[in-house]
């Protein structure tokens, strides 16, 4: 006999749509949202209560290094994809300076092998430019995207001399992301400040000049080559200036660090704040938020990239940097829309439309008829302290021990299934499935029904 079919029905949630909360429930069949208007009293195999509860599309973090292969000391993708399900994050896009880099099309299926074992939500992978491998990169498929290290990076992953990066531009498809700062500029900071130990003048080293200089470059990169590509973390209010037009090529991200600390902060949290692209001022903070909210920005991202505290703990400029963060960033925004500074559309927009429209991927981003049922209840009331004991990330700590936030995910779903729930713990069993993407109907300036279903 065949399986019945499984239906749930999440009864009387407040569902937040692109451009409204609405009461109402939702049914879903065999992992896909089959109706986002639904009776309360359909028939379903497993109703799900929701009353007083949000239902939101499940975030996709389009940034996040989990460190496997290479690195697993720091971080690996069992414990990394349970911190994003109790998060509420429910698909990732890894970033390829695992060691060994992922550089060829075979390093990136290793990868996504691994991550068919272990992660406990959906996942993809990029594939790294090197100076050299524009070949490899022009026939992969089936993937997020390019990587490109325009400074801050480490054996052949950096690609800071222009006819490389006007080969990748011109001789590759797939959308391109890169992280942008001028590492001439760096190393002439750098030696300024020899011999420093004041962690303050790591943003003084990776400064704004150094991010306005490579933004620039690569978003002039992107126009005339008529290339999408994607700013990753923009640090500083200065790099908007080459965002504001909305050139159909060009999309930018923040991540939370840039907007929740600043360089006042150093005093306070040392290296735990040390980043690349470093912290900036208040001035930026307000600056990076003004812009997402008006639409110069459109995604938000973690660029959760562990270290144990031990390494975190030794003196600048030993200390490395990079921050956890998938578990909590759904939770910073919220407590936001609970004070009133955004919308609950808005936070599903940046966190989860934005970021499936950017990469193209396959009915994934909304609650909308005929998309995948990757979702996250979530309840506004709540109010939960974060602590570096209770992390679930491997390294155990969060740059935000001890902030309290009122507004937490409690249930989180991928393709229908419970993955997490606060009362319940992890499904051990389950595991996510690889990311489809289709560049061709893709594009944040695409319209959204060509991602995931037909209009």
């Amino acid at each position: 006999m065949p399986e019945a079919v499984k239906r749930t029905l999440f009864r009387n949630a407040n569902i937040v749509l692109p451009e409204e909360v609405r009461a109402g429930s939702v049914l879903i069949e065999n992992g896909i949202i089959l109706d986002v208007d639904a009776g309360s009293t359909v028939q379903a195999d497993q109703v799900i209560d929701c009353t007083g509860l949000h239902l939101l599309p499940g975030v996709i973090d389009d940034q996040v290094h989990f460190r496997e292969p290479g690195l697993t000391h720091k971080e690996d993708l069992e414990a990394a994809s349970k911190a994003c399900a109790s998060g509420g994050v429910t698909a990732f896009l890894e970033m390829p300076n695992t060691k060994p880099p992922a550089i060829t099309m075979a390093g990136v299926e290793a990868k996504e092998q691994i991550a068919a074992t272990k992660s406990r939500v959906n996942y993809g992978f990029y594939i790294g430019a090197t100076p050299d491998n524009v070949a490899e990169l022009s026939k992969a498929t089936n993937i997020p995207g390019i990587k490109i290290f325009i400074g801050s990076s480490t054996g052949n992953l950096l690609v800071d001399e222009q006819a490389a990066l006007e080969r990748i531009f011109a001789e590759t498809t797939l959308p391109i992301c890169a992280h942008c700062e001028d590492e001439t500029t760096v190393r002439q900071n750098a030696e300024r400040f020899a011999g420093t130990t004041d962690i303050t003048d790591h943003s003084r080293i990776r400064d704004e000049k150094a991010a306005m200089i490579a933004t620039k470059r690569a978003t002039d990169l992107a126009r005339r080559h008529k290339h999408r590509f994607h700013v990753l973390h923009v640090s500083t209010a200065a790099e908007l200036e080459f965002l504001m037009d909305h050139s159909p090529y060009l999309t930018a991200e923040i991540c939370l660090h840039h907007i929740f600390f600043n360089t006042d902060d150093y005093a306070r949290l040392g290296s735990r704040i040390q980043m690349n692209p470093s912290i900036k001022t208040k001035q930026d903070n307000d600056g990076l938020w003004r812009a997402l909210l008006d639409g110069t920005i459109q995604v938000i991202a973690t660029d959760h990239a562990p270290h144990t505290l031990e390494e975190k703990s030794q003196p600048y400029p030993q200390s490395p940097s990079g921050l956890p963060a998938v578990e909590n960033s759904l939770a910073l925004m919220l407590d936001r829309a609970v004070s009133g500074e955004c919308t609950l559309p808005q936070i599903a927009s940046w966190m989860s439309d934005a970021p499936a429209r950017v990469w193209g991927i396959v009915g994934k981003g909304r609650i909308e008829q005929g998309y995948d049922a990757d979702m996250v209840l979530v309840d506004l009331e709540k109010q939960k302290t974060i602590l570096d004991e209770e992390q679930i990330t491997k390294s155990r700590w969060s740059p935000w021990h001890g902030q309290s936030l009122t507004g937490w995910p409690v249930q989180t779903l991928v393709s229908g299934h419970q993955v997490w729930s606060a009362e319940h713990g992890f499904d051990d069993d389950f595991r996510g499935r690889k990311l489809t993407f289709d560049h061709q109907r893709g594009g944040f300036w695409a319209t959204p029904n060509g991602i995931g279903t037909e209009d």
